[in-house]
């Protein structure tokens, strides 16, 4: 749009100012992969998708989806390499009702685990929290199996 042209309140003729050109050079950036394809997730089983179609991909969103596709929440999912961050294809079993990130990603230590499953989780029966421990990323079933606090990740029920 041509501002030049245009009457400004307190100057006649406006001119594009710096934070003007600055605007038009700035590109989006994405601030977090994982909630991302969780959103992405989340919206598709809203809609009634059987497909989603999640980029770009990371070693955390694919252990955070083994995560849940071992628990039964997502079907299949197939990574597409395209040689820049690859995609990822989704199959949705229709099983989520709600999944997030939890930013920052506060230390929870072993004895606080049941903490944030009260608080995060709908019942005590299903839904996971996913940790980021030093064995790997795993549940918070898991993680009290070996006895082993970590990050929190996300959640999913």
């Amino acid at each position: 749009s041509d501002r030049t042209n245009q009457v400004c309140p307190r100057r006649s003729p406006c001119t594009l100012t710096s934070f003007d050109r600055l605007r038009k050079s700035f590109k989006m950036v994405r601030m977090s992969v994982l909630a991302d394809c969780l959103k992405t997730i989340s919206n598709a089983e809203k809609r009634g998708r059987r497909q989603v179609l999640v980029r770009p991909s990371s070693k955390v969103v694919i252990k955070f989806l083994q995560c849940m596709q071992q628990h039964g929440y997502i079907g299949e999912f197939e990574i597409i390499d395209d040689h820049r961050s690859s995609k990822i294809v989704i199959e949705l079993t229709g099983r989520i009702n709600k999944c997030g990130v939890i930013s920052p990603r506060f230390d929870v230590p072993y004895d606080e685990i049941e903490k944030w499953i009260v608080n995060l989780l709908p019942s005590r029966q299903f839904g996971h929290i996913i940790l980021s421990t030093t064995y790997g990323i795993m549940t918070h079933d898991e993680a009290r199996r070996k006895k082993t606090g970590g990050k929190v990740l996300g959640f999913f029920y």
